[in-house]
Parts: C-alpha cells; sequence; structure tokens
C-alpha cells in the first residue's frame, strides 16, 4: 500500500508553498498520496498555478508584515494569542486535523503551525509528525519570544515551543547552503533547500534580472523605484510579485520563474530561504532586497559568510535612493556574473528533491 501523506504548508509568504508544490509533485511521482492543506485563499490559488489542489485549514493563523514587508511583531503576536486562546480558533483546527489523522501515514508541519506544534507532542499523535523547517526561521521564532513581556513569560513560551518543536517523530532543517548529508542525529535531519529543475523556456534566454517578491510587498514606489533601478543599469526586468500584480508590467505568479531565473544574468528577490536557494545551485549572482524580517536578515548575513555572488540594497521611504542603490548593484553584478551553466545546476537540483522524497518515505 501506497504512503498516505497531509502536508501542511502555512501562507505567510511563498517559500513553503514552493516548498510544498516540489515536494508534493516528487512525492507523487514516487508512489506516495498526498493531501495538501494551506492557510489562505491566495495561497490557495498560489498552489493551483503549480498544480496542486490544497484545502483551506483555517484562515486565522498568520505572521502579519507591512506593505514593505517589515514584520508586525506586536500584530503577529496579538494574532497568535488569538488563536491560540479564543475558542473555535486552534482547538478547531485541532478537531479537523484528528478526523484525518487515521487515514494518513505521515503529517507534515511546513513550518511551524502552532495546531501542529502542539499536536505533534502528544503521545498517540506524536509518531506521525514531522516539522519541516529553515534553520533560520527557527531562531527568529524563538528569539520573537524573547523580546515579549515579561521577559520570564516569553523565556517560558519561547522554551514550550522548542520543547514543543524536539518531541515530535522527526524534524527536517533546511538551508540554501546545506549539502546532501546521510550522517544524520537521530530525529533531526538537515537537508538543502529544493529548488525546482529549469525547464527548456526558449522566451526565456532574454531575461537580463528575473525579479521576485513575497506578496507582503505592495508599496509601488519601491516597486517603481526597482524597476528604474534596473533600467539604468541596462538591464530587462521579468518582474514577478503578487502584490504588484498588473502594476506597469509585473505578474502576479510565474509557474516558471524560477526556470527563467536559472538562465538569466542576474536574479532580485528579498532574502528568503528559496531564492538563496535557487541562486546557490544554479550559480546566479542576486540583489537582496533587504527589510525589517528577522529570518530573511539572518540570511543575508548568512550569503555573505558564504561568499554568495551577491549585493544588498535596502529600502528606506527613499525612491532616488533605492533607484540608485539597485542601479549600482545590477551593474556590478552583471559585470561579474558568470555564464549559465543549466545542466548543472539540474543535477543539483535534482539532487536535493531526491534526499528530500528518500527521507520522507523512510520515515
Amino acid at each position: 500500500m501506497s504512503t498516505r501523506i497531509l502536508y501542511l504548508a502555512t501562507a505567510d509568504a511563498r517559500g513553503h508553498l514552493m516548498r510544498a508544490q516540489l515536494l508534493v509533485h516528487a512525492l507523487r511521482a514516487a508512489g506516495a498520496r498526498v493531501e495538501v492543506l494551506t492557510t489562505s485563499v491566495p495561497g490557495q490559488a498560489f498552489l493551483q498555478r503549480f498544480g496542486i489542489q490544497a484545502q483551506i485549514l483555517s484562515l486565522h493563523y498568520a505572521v502579519q508584515f507591512d506593505r514593505e514587508q517589515n514584520m508586525q511583531r506586536q500584530a503577529t503576536n496579538r494574532n497568535v494569542a488569538h488563536y491560540l486562546f479564543r475558542p473555535g480558533r486552534m482547538l478547531r483546527d485541532i478537531l479537523q486535523l484528528r478526523r484525518r489523522w487515521r487515514g494518513v501515514d505521515l503529517v507534515i508541519n511546513d513550518s511551524f503551525h502552532p495546531a501542529l506544534l502542539y499536536m505533534g507532542m502528544l503521545p498517540g499523535w506524536r509518531r506521525k509528525v514531522v516539522h519541516v523547517y529553515g534553520a533560520s526561521l527557527k531562531r527568529a521564532l524563538l528569539n520573537n519570544f524573547e523580546g515579549l513581556w515579561p521577559r520570564q513569560f516569553g523565556r517560558l513560551f519561547g522554551w514550550i515551543v522548542n520543547r514543543q518543536i524536539d518531541a515530535a517523530r522527526a524534524r527536517i532543517e533546511h538551508d540554501f547552503a546545506h549539502e546532501v548529508d546521510d550522517a544524520q542525529a537521530p530525529a533531526l535531519y538537515r537537508l538543502p533547500t529544493p529548488v525546482a529543475l529549469a525547464e527548456a523556456l526558449p522566451d526565456a534566454l532574454g531575461t537580463d534580472a528575473a525579479v521576485y517578491l513575497n506578496p507582503h510587498f505592495r508599496q509601488p514606489l519601491l516597486a517603481d523605484a526597482l524597476s528604474a533601478g534596473l533600467e539604468g543599469a541596462g538591464l530587462r526586468g521579468h518582474r514577478v510579485g503578487e502584490g504588484y500584480a498588473g502594476h506597469d508590467g509585473w505578474l502576479g505568479v510565474d509557474p516558471h520563474w524560477a526556470s527563467r531565473a536559472a538562465r538569466a544574468r542576474l536574479m532580485v528577490s528579498a532574502p528568503g530561504m528559496a531564492a538563496l536557494a535557487i541562486a546557490r545551485v544554479y550559480q546566479r549572482p542576486i540583489i537582496l532586497v533587504l527589510s525589517d524580517q528577522p529570518e530573511q536578515t539572518s540570511n543575508a548575513v548568512r550569503a555573505a559568510q558564504l561568499q554568495v555572488l551577491h549585493e544588498v540594497v535596502t529600502w528606506r521611504g527613499d525612491a532616488d535612493d533605492f533607484r540608485r542603490q539597485v542601479a549600482q548593484a545590477a551593474r556590478q553584478l552583471s559585470a561579474a556574473a558568470p555564464a549559465p551553466d543549466v545542466a548543472a545546476g539540474n543535477q543539483r537540483a535534482r539532487a536535493r528533491t531526491d534526499a528530500w522524497v528518500s527521507r520522507l518515505l523512510g520515515l
């Protein structure tokens, strides 16, 4: 009998959903039966563009951001508190998940949905739960509790969440720079962030700059300054971002964006794990658009430590300053960009996905 998997991918941004669609397709190709849940209507629509039909668990849990992708900590903590303690929110989701429990062999929590954190520490349920998360996301999550007041409460809550994570059947911690390695500690596996294979796209050969900004970016002045900066450097941008869909040539979703990025002279994105993984696998230079997002700030520091070919630009509300930053970064990176080697990149991407499928089916 084939392995039955329930995959819950949170829709806070799109990295979790990109990873989910890659792994769901790969697991199904390997013979598994996979059911997918997510946490927002736009997230559901995003997955559908990649051929994945997902149901919504509930709309109550989400990290909060402003329109420049700065994390709103107080609003996020308030939202989480309402989710945990108001009747009909987390309890309702637990009851809904419980009804599905007997019909599956494995439940994947990508990433840190509170209902599955709770269920993953209880006898009878914990043996099926696998938590999937970026290394930098876990650090950001636990550090956030340090800022809660009173401090003793924050530390206690962080300790509880850490214990919940560790209590599950297994944890898969991924990072854009991890290598495939079978010598792992029991119940904790470190895998490289999965990356899509670059498909043959004749029109992608003319892409100078592959731009992706997640849906939290909605400030039009930022988008216009970014486009002007690329144009000032003599580059044509293929620009994708749900927050800018229909604005001056921006697309909402492009299922083939990774294929274009693999062949582009350079990439432009916030320093999410997925974008950095594509840059590393296909060895493309990348402009990192930095905002007040703790996980991504950590990723940018790690990219510098690993000498990923990149430049950082920061939006401070000044369009002219941002345009100049982008133009300068684009000139420097496009001059240093190596020629794309898609075949070698696809070999690395395939090895990453194969490692995930092997590990998950092995569990």
